[in-house]
């Protein structure tokens, strides 16, 4: 399946039980119970506007993410599903992908959420250690985040194992360690992320006022170093720079973003992307939940920014998600995009260096590369 054929759906649950002090994510914590129906309704009309608005296409992929979305009610879940069912024709095997944390009383709705259409799990473990889980702010301990795990491997076809990693105090031994218990339990897809202070987050507070001690950049690349080997070992190469799986096991949603498809966000703070002749418009919701309720109500949908993306930006933007995949990007495509074509010089110097290679016309970055993608791309983009 080409990118031009893949359309998406993105679904976002912005609610938490609370707010872990990494995330810089559209998440919001509510100590009074979410009305979830007239949050799911909202979704649903919401997706009525965008199907006006991309007649024709066939879905593809469905994400929820969030904040949590394992805090849906399954039949809030089915309500969604059910409107894109209506209002769009649905690929046989769309894959339809639900975050979930492990906590038991989310666990219990696995069940639920496999009747109502969702056939791939995407289980937040984020650590097998006790006291990083609390650090992380994380409510379930290693054996429940394990339990969660295997039942959801019961339920449904396909599941991923997702890890932080680069984590304050963490050292290779620790991570070899952790890493190969969770590889023991993995059922073909993991995603590995390295920890990354953002700004606004409690965590990065407490960088800057020098009590969150985090690995060093060379403890970092020697981390990142001894994930690709374990993970090769287990034949979870990586596919993306993050995220690694058995031959057919990829997130073909993930995918689609990377290779630069186009995509439908609802929910407050959803992103979009939908093709306008050779423009792209890049939407994006309100981000706070009741205000995101009140405009669907009021107009349909939650859009408070609607840009057009010209073709040389576009290029930048298929650069930057392409090159972090195993598989690179289309240097035609990249091209006709941008207007013109690398600079031979500098393929010719990064290419000596190692960092990048090709394969006939695609460009991909090297193993080496990938330390120094941000670098990479910079220098083709120029």
């Amino acid at each position: 399946m080409t990118s031009s054929d893949a359309f998406g759906i993105y679904v976002h649950w912005p609610f938490c039980k609370a707010k872990c002090p990494y995330c810089d994510f559209n998440s919001h914590v509510r100590h009074e119970p979410v009305d979830a129906l007239s949050f799911a309704r909202a979704l649903s009309r919401e997706l009525a506007w965008f199907a006006d608005r991309t007649r024709g296409r066939t879905v593809t992929s469905i994400f929820f993410g969030g904040g949590t979305p394992s805090l849906m009610p399954p039949d809030a879940v089915g309500q969604v599903l059910d409107t894109v069912g209506k209002l769009w024709s649905v690929a046989p095997d769309v894959e339809t992908t639900l975050e979930a944390n492990p906590t038991s009383v989310e666990a219990e709705n696995f069940r639920g959420y496999r009747a109502a259409g969702v056939n791939r799990v995407s289980v937040g473990v984020q650590a097998l250690d006790e006291n990083d889980l609390k650090a992380l702010g994380r409510q379930h301990s290693p054996e429940e985040a394990l339990a969660a795990f295997r039942l959801a491997a019961k339920v449904f076809p396909r599941v991923s194992f997702d890890m932080i990693y680069a984590r304050p105090g963490q050292t290779p031994e620790t991570w070899r360690e952790e890493l190969s218990r969770a590889l023991a339990e993995q059922q073909g897809h993991m995603s590995l992320y390295q920890l990354t202070i953002e700004p606004g987050t409690a965590y990065f507070d407490l960088q800057e006022r020098g009590k969150l001690a985090t690995p060093t950049d060379d403890r970092a690349a020697d981390l990142y170093d001894l994930t690709q080997e374990l993970t090769e070992k287990a034949a979870l190469p990586a596919y993306e720079v993050s995220n690694h799986a058995a031959t057919g096991e990829e997130s073909r949603h993930n995918l689609l973003y990377w290779r630069y498809g186009e995509y439908a966000g609802v929910g407050p703070g959803a992103h979009s992307r939908l093709a306008e002749g050779e423009n792209r418009r890049a939407l994006v919701a309100e981000k706070h939940p009741e205000a995101w309720r009140a405009l669907v109500q009021a107009q349909g949908h939650g859009i408070v920014s609607d840009v057009l993306v010209p073709p040389i930006e576009q290029a930048n933007e298929y650069l930057l998600m392409g090159l972090r995949i195993a598989e690179g990007i289309d240097m035609d495509r990249y091209e006709a995009l941008a207007g013109r074509g690398f600079d031979s010089s500098k393929l010719a110097g990064m290419k000596s260096m190692g960092l990048v290679k090709r394969h006939g016309r695609r460009l991909m970055v090297t193993a080496d590369g990938r330390k120094l993608l941000n670098a990479v791309i910079a220098e083709l983009a120029s």
